[in-house]
């Protein structure tokens, strides 16, 4: 078919002109709007139109496995039970990171910044976002070392192939950028409409500057293995600026179940719930067995978070919900690396998992809960471990941000469930079974910063990395797997950017036995 030019009778070359603008193009975004997106898409990266994707395929896929907090047997969230590749597990995280918040970040920065249509206005608004681009690329670099960062998501401005930067160089830029966000938010700024469009804290500054200082706390430790000093700075002015408080500080983001399940429900639920994503939700023994405690035979020294955690041993449908057994004494979980012949292997038969295994409380597990980002718990066990190893000046003992950080990971999760209750008692007596010191002190603060950073798996994920806490066993699968027997340590880069990228240059690091930098790894 050929297509020629029409020219309309009576019209001149201006005429003409005019009709090629589009009077519906969108030239300024409501700000507001990309906020609460960016927001939202931290949170399965919910934005992008499908929330249960990222979490499916890392979240639980590769992480909750590799840090056997799940054990999932067979199908596509298996990787990290085996220790095998997946391209949609690997490559979530970078996709989605940097074509949902980022990009919405982007927008918002670039309106507010020197040039912008918004430039001074929404003061608060703009280094909210910075603190948002912070957590997001340090999560990115996180799991994948050298990324695109001074360059990345510059496509409106031409720029389609970002050069990679360094994790040495990107991690104490953006603590840098966190500090200089932190200081410049302020209650007297006139920021209209930002207390509406913040599902967080509803414009509460002073949540933000503890949720920054937080972030840097977090950040400054993890890199304190391989740049000390940096690190004692950093934890010192986190701490001095002031870090989270109580759980009422702990950053959710809500969830509904409408108007559509594909951006406004929590993905992870989205994943597990039968008849829709429909994945195993199988507890991993190693899991279980800390949770119940040094004697098994009884229940007086269980961690009161094992029926938190644990539903029990039931069959779900999307209907109707079975409970087979929830005794404490009885729960067990799934072996880690073990395929489904290993385990009818061990019974002699052909095992029925759901009527063997405990699984997630599916209180936990509604579409609609609430997603964690991250807790109050965390912030004090980081602050543990700086007092024990004198990294920066922390007010306090460890043990005192120990206990601290245990009462509140015990603490934290009625906002998914009413019911989801842990009694002051019930602490005093976990911590008075398990005193502080009776073990290996940093050996104590990993293990339960591990179980706090359920369902955020890959956090825990990024702890035991830096940690080695707790510790876990690698197995050799019978399935064949990329690392050789050995615990990923991060994830390859997307197929698509290794082949599409002429900036990408990785070369031999594009492994999952290779280290990032704060890992030890060499760049």
């Amino acid at each position: 078919m050929s297509v020629g030019l029409l020219l309309l009778p009576g019209c001149d070359t201006d005429e003409l002109h005019d009709l090629n603008i589009n009077p519906q193009a969108v030239t300024e975004i409501d700000l507001n709007y990309l906020f609460s997106a960016a927001e939202l898409g931290i949170a399965s990266n919910g934005s992008t139109g499908d929330n249960r994707y990222i979490d499916w395929r890392t979240n639980i896929g590769l992480c909750a496995g590799a840090i056997q907090q799940m054990t999932t047997v067979g199908g596509i969230s298996s990787n990290g039970n085996y220790y095998t590749h997946n391209a949609e597990t690997s490559a979530a995280p970078f996709e989605f990171t940097y074509q949902d918040q980022l990009k919405h970040v982007a927008e918002i920065l670039k309106q507010t910044g020197p040039d912008g249509y918004d430039a001074g206005n929404k003061v608060n608004m703009r280094n909210a976002a910075r603190i948002l681009r912070a957590w997001s690329l340090a999560r990115v670099t996180d799991f994948y070392g050298s990324v695109p960062y001074t360059e990345a998501n510059q496509g409106i401005e031409g720029l389609f192939f970002p050069t990679y930067d360094k994790q040495s160089f990107i991690y104490p830029d953006l603590l840098r950028e966190l500090d200089e966000s932190i200081s410049a938010m302020s209650a007297s700024n006139a920021d209209e409409g930002f207390a509406s469009a913040d599902m967080i804290y509803q414009g509460n500054i002073d949540q933000w500057k503890r949720f920054g200082s937080s972030i840097m706390l977090r950040m400054a430790m993890r890199m304190s293995n391989v740049d000390a000093g940096t690190a004692a700075t950093y934890v010192s002015k986190a701490v001095s600026n002031g870090v989270f408080q109580s759980n009422d500080d702990n950053v959710w983001i809500p969830m509904d179940v409408g108007p559509s399940e594909w951006q406004d429900q929590n993905g992870i639920s989205r994943a597990f719930y039968p008849g829709d994503g429909g994945n195993p939700n199988h507890l991993s023994q190693t899991l279980v067995n800390f949770l119940k405690g040094t004697d098994p035979s009884t229940v007086d020294d269980d961690d009161p978070r094992l029926m938190i955690l644990s539903g029990g041993i039931y069959n779900w449908t999307p209907t109707d919900i079975t409970i087979l057994n929830d005794n404490p004494l009885d729960q067990v979980g799934v072996p880690p690396g073990f395929s489904k012949s290993d385990i009818d292997g061990m019974f002699g038969m052909d095992v029925i998992m759901d009527n063997t295994y405990s699984r997630i409380n599916t209180k936990m597990l509604d579409d609609d809960d609430p997603y964690m980002i991250m807790n109050y718990a965390e912030v004090e066990f980081l602050m543990a471990e700086a007092i024990e190893r004198g990294i920066g000046s922390v007010p306090g003992t460890a043990q005192e941000h120990y206990e601290a950080g245990v009462k509140a990971a015990m603490q934290m999760y009625t906002p998914y469930d009413e019911s989801l209750v842990v009694t002051d008692d019930q602490v005093a007596q976990y911590l008075a079974t398990y005193p502080y010191g009776s073990r290996n002190a940093l050996e104590m603060i990993g293990e339960q910063m591990w179980v706090s950073k359920f369902l955020n798996w890959w956090e825990a994920w990024s702890d035991w990395r830096r940690t080695g806490y707790p510790v876990l066993v690698p197995f050799t699968s019978n399935e064949s797997n990329e690392t050789g027997g050995q615990i990923p340590r991060r994830l390859r880069y997307p197929a698509g950017e290794v082949a599409s990228n002429p900036n990408f240059n990785q070369g031999n690091f594009d492994n999952y036995t290779s280290r990032v930098w704060w890992d030890g790894g060499t760049e």
